[in-house]
């Protein structure tokens, strides 16, 4: 960050970061925009007009604490914390503003807990069964691969920097091939793409299993040494000859079989997975399936070999991150609420205490939530004392009675770990906090005090926490200090370079192996073996609702405009070269009278989005799609891709289904 007279000017990656290499992604090119834009909130609110209009009062913050205090004190004498709710996830992107006084003060009130699994739980969950942990191969290494399979991710868009380690890859002769059912900027950029329908990525998978072991191309040295339910694995894959995968996939069984052979004979192979496909009713046993692939073939024995999917695990096992939100402080007891089904929470009449109060922060649910229309009815209840601390007059903020000004990452400290590489990093405040702007940590500080709370863990300073999460001893941070980072911004995890976690097996499993057939699960009832079951949400899950909605919508990360909500609001997002398309295929286009660059509406029973359509090849027939994270109040109609999505929950880790989605299209008006 260049900084003149207290202002920052410029934005900038650091050239010398090993992963980053001084690139930006464009969501965060704009920053500054967002730190000095117009639409920047500068001093506490409250609401003067009806929930919704936007329309608010300037007030001081000893005001806004005061009443804000005030209410949540009558509201826990006469319902108990339980009618508190708090919401927040990651919008602001580190450990210390995102998970630490917060967590103290909601568990401190008794409030009802969130549970917040909306992202990469249920993957996580998935590849755990079979794996037991999320956490393969480092990034870094995929440059070693020569059989690359993204599978459910659009690399060049949402892991920019992941995608140069690609590039070396297929310059040193490796194949890329991109599994996704809409052709993304990154498969047109691979070798090969694979695009089944949607929801079917385990029937795939079992598919190429089937081949795999049928044609004698597993490694049987490593699974018989490092693997567990082989034979049981097998029985299942007889259910899933090609041609059956085929018919479930919607891919040709000669692909199938084209897939199976060259993933196993590709020397070392890797499958990259991200969330896409975590997000359906049974994403957990696609992760949990897929995760089977590399033990089968032995991938893992190889650099660049086996699976990379998030590497935040090794971030958290090394800091100390309870420390900072002390969950010892929380009552078990008290209910749960997924922060996936906030509508129905806002809006369940049955509910026990009902939730009263709503306290938002890093989030925006109104446009990041599934169900929209029904969380929008339930901030809209004049009866719910709801207080939003943002950036910009979000969605959510528009329904907010209190709205307070939160600091960008140029204005605060803290800790960030990271999804997607090993270095830890410290984000040190290049500015002042524009206008009356506050931290997370420091607003729960002072709503702490408002409220009477005087315990010494809420006067914790914000260094305070970073030297805690540095504090835990383990040999990942080994060096690794305050001081270290101050002088020189970032540290690689002392991970071991050309790591093969499970060369020789050691999988963190109960049986210590991969576990084709999971004993634990099998005595929860589940089913033990990888599997398939249809989305509730389709053809073969629900053939009455497929008739009437016959299109399966996939809902992608906006491209290049913003990170789900965030970094959104601003003037260039609401021109309209940058308007969201639906993508459609020119078969289903014409069957439904559909000309390009013409405004469609794409309906179900939960709701209706007004979109311009775009038609050609992206998509094909019988699956459309649109960028998810749009505001309503940005989009046109007033309404975004989440009031179609469902919002139920998927089968492990507790995230959510909103994938499984059926829609009509129609000509705008008819």
């Amino acid at each position: 960050m260049t900084v003149e007279d207290g202002r920052a000017v410029k934005l900038a990656g650091d050239a010398v970061h090993p992963f980053t290499h001084g690139g930006l992604c464009a969501k965060v090119n704009h920053y500054l925009d967002r730190v000095y834009g117009e639409e920047r909130l500068l001093y506490p609110m409250r609401r003067t007009g009806p929930k919704g209009e936007g329309r608010f009062e300037r007030v001081s913050w000893e005001e806004a604490l005061g009443e804000i205090a005030g209410r949540l004190r009558q509201i826990v004498a006469e319902d108990g914390g339980q009618a508190v709710l708090p919401y927040s996830y990651m919008g602001t992107q580190g450990l210390v503003q995102g998970q630490s006084i917060d967590r103290r003060f909601f568990a401190r009130l008794g409030a009802t807990r969130l549970e917040r699994a909306i992202c990469a739980s249920t993957g996580s969950s998935g590849a755990a069964v079979t794996m037991g942990t999320n956490q393969g191969i480092l990034p870094e290494d995929i440059a070693h691969a020569r059989f690359i399979v993204l599978w459910g991710t659009n690399t060049v868009v949402t892991n920019l920097h992941l995608w140069r380690f690609v590039r070396q890859a297929k310059e040193a002769g490796a194949t890329v091939v991109v599994i996704d059912p809409v052709k993304t900027r990154t498969a047109e950029a691979a070798d090969w793409h694979v695009r089944p329908l949607p929801g079917t990525d385990a029937a795939l998978a079992l598919g190429m299993m089937h081949v795999i072991v049928a044609e004698g191309l597993h490694d049987a040295d490593y699974v018989e040494r490092y693997t567990t339910g082989f034979d049981r694995l097998c029985e299942r894959l007889r259910d899933y000859p090609p041609e059956r995968a085929a018919e479930l996939t919607g891919l040709a069984a000669e692909e199938i079989v084209r897939l199976a052979r060259a993933y196993a004979a590709g020397s070392p192979s890797l499958i990259r997975t991200l969330v896409g496909m975590e997000h359906r009713a049974h994403g957990g046993m696609a992760f949990r399936t897929i995760s089977c692939l590399p033990a089968l073939t032995g991938a893992w024995r190889q650099r660049g070999g086996g699976l990379l999917f998030l590497t935040a695990g090794l971030h958290f096992e090394a800091l100390n991150a309870e420390a900072l939100g002390m969950p010892e402080l929380e009552d078990e007891s008290i209910r749960t609420v997924n922060m996936v089904q906030v509508g129905r929470a806002l809006t369940d009449r049955t509910l026990k205490p009902p939730i009263r109060a709503l306290l938002v922060h890093s989030s925006n649910p109104a446009a990041i939530a599934p169900n929209q229309n029904l969380v929008l009815e339930g901030l809209r209840r004049e009866d719910l004392f709801t207080v939003v601390h943002e950036q910009v007059l979000t969605d959510t903020a528009r329904h907010a009675d209190y709205v307070l000004p939160a600091t960008t990452q140029v204005e605060h400290l803290d800790l960030v770990f990271s999804w997607g590489h090993e270095y830890l990093t410290l984000n040190l405040p290049a500015i002042e906090p524009v206008g009356e702007a506050i931290p997370n940590t420091e607003l729960f500080r002072r709503l702490a005090r408002a409220t009477g709370f005087t315990e010494a863990y809420f006067e914790d300073t914000d260094l305070d926490l970073v030297q805690l999460a540095l504090a835990s001893g383990h040999p990942h941070l080994e060096g690794i200090t305050f001081e270290s980072l101050l002088r020189d911004g970032w540290a690689r995890l002392k991970v071991p370079e050309g790591w093969t976690p499970y060369a020789e097996g050691g999988f963190p499993t109960p049986s210590g192996r991969a576990e084709f057939y999971s004993e634990r699960v099998a005595r929860s009832g589940e089913d033990p073996l990888p599997g398939f079951e249809p989305s509730p949400e389709s053809s073969a899950g629900n053939p009455a609702l497929a008739a009437r909605y016959p299109l399966a919508l996939v809902t992608g990360k906006s491209a290049l405009h913003f990170l789900n909500s965030s970094y959104s609001g601003l003037e260039r997002h609401r021109k309209a070269e940058v308007e969201p398309k639906l993508d459609l295929s020119e078969v289903d286009a014409a069957a439904r009278g559909v000309a390009d660059g013409e405004m469609v509406r794409v309906h179900n029973d939960r709701g209706s989005v007004s979109v311009r359509a775009r038609v050609g090849d992206r998509v094909r027939p019988g699956v459309c799609a649109m960028p998810s994270g749009w505001w309503a109040s940005l989009s046109p109609g007033g309404s975004s891709a989440n009031a179609l999505t469902r919002d139920g929950l998927a089968d492990l880790g507790g995230g959510g289904d909103f994938h499984d989605t059926l829609v009509e299209v129609s000509p705008a008006g008819s």
